[in-house]
Parts: structure tokens; sequence; C-alpha cells
């Protein structure tokens, strides 16, 4: 995998990846900032796995969505030192068993980006059915 960040102007930094996809990123705010991506990263990564386990077990998912906390150090470096992870999952016979074992899965095995933020931060999950 390969990616070009390109400083613009100021705080902003124009990134493509390999493959031609763009995003922009900015320390002053004014766009998305790189510690936003990271955590919008752990969502979008352990949601992935939660609709691709449950849908491997033959389970009827709608919807599924991530809401995530975060805090931070309080001085620089402002890493994260804490993150939540709440999964809102909708669909038919879906299980509080299925459910939970998705998202523990996700969490402990498949994730990537939890994985890789693992041993520096304090990650939890949680979901609930609707």
């Amino acid at each position: 995998m390969k990616a070009t960040v390109s400083w613009e102007k100021e705080l902003k930094f124009n990134c493509e990846t390999e493959t031609g996809k763009h995003l922009v990123l900015d320390g002053s705010g004014e766009h998305m900032t790189p510690m936003e991506t990271v955590l919008l990263s752990v969502g979008a990564c352990s949601s992935i796995d939660v609709v691709d386990i449950l849908k491997k077990s033959r389970k009827q998912i709608s919807h599924c969505e991530c809401k995530l906390e975060a805090q931070r150090a309080e001085e620089a470096p402002r890493f994260f030192t804490a993150i939540h992870a709440h999964y809102i999952v909708s669909g038919s016979d879906l299980s509080e068993k299925h459910v939970a074992r998705a998202v523990q899965l996700s969490a402990e095995k498949y994730c990537s980006v939890m994985l890789m933020l693992a041993n520096k931060v304090d990650i939890t999950t949680s979901y609930e059915i609707v």
C-alpha cells in the first residue's frame, strides 16, 4: 500500500492513495483532521467486520451504525487514551449472542485498526439491537 501526502498551504494537506482516492486533511480544523480519520477508521473497519460476520452467519442485517467516543491526552502528543465504539444493529433474526460475538471477534481478532491501537489505547465496545 502506498500513499502521498502533499502540503497545500497553512496546515492543509492533499492526500492520495495509489488507487487514486483523494482526501483533504487539515490541522486547523477547516477540513477533517488526521485524528478524526483515525477515529472514523476504527468505526469503519470494525463495522465492516460486524456486518461481514453477521452476513456469513446468515443473519439478515439491515442497518449497522457505530457511534464512537474518544478521549485524548491533555498535552502533546495528544494521542487517544481511550475509544469506545457503540454499535447499533438492526435486522431480522438477530440475537444478542450473534451480535455480541460479531462485535467481540471484530475487536479481538479481525479489526486491524483496533488491533493496531490496542496496546496504547483503552478500547471498549458495546452494542444494541433495534
